[in-house]
């Protein structure tokens, strides 16, 4: 009886041993990968291309909110001219929503992803996106 109890606790002290072995080894493993992974998240991205935004006479005296993703780019009533707006390109995919103040109406447009010139007309309630090639601005 004594040596078979003395086996059994020999295991038992053994498996213990083991488990806190690999404990040790998932924790190590663990802060290895997440300070690896730090340094990759702590560079800046930045993406070339702007995208030239006008807004045309149409919207004259509208109030209206324009985004860009979920920034927001302007928020007013517009004037009797033309609005031009140049932003940088910030994300990878971007998306230009104009929405009607008034009527809370939105109007999402995918922008491309190397830049543009976008053109935003008004007819009637009727809100039209035109989007062109950032290389045309030379015509």
């Amino acid at each position: 009886m004594g040596k078979n109890s003395l086996n059994t606790n020999k295991q038992f002290m053994v498996g213990n041993g083991i488990m806190a072995f690999g404990v040790f080894a998932v924790v190590i493993i663990f802060l290895y990968m997440s300070f690896r992974f730090k340094r990759d998240a702590d560079r800046v991205i930045t993406y070339e291309g702007v995208y030239n935004i006008e807004i045309t006479k149409d919207f004259a005296g509208d109030s209206i909110s324009v985004y860009l993703n979920d920034s927001l780019l302007l928020n007013r009533t517009l004037p009797d001219a033309s609005l031009k707006l140049e932003v940088k390109r910030f994300a990878e995919d971007n998306v230009l929503m104009v929405v009607d103040n008034a009527t809370d109406k939105t109007s999402p447009f995918n922008l491309k992803p190397e830049g543009s010139r976008v053109e935003v007309k008004k007819n009637g309630d009727m809100i039209y996106i035109l989007e062109r090639e950032a290389d045309s601005l030379l015509e």
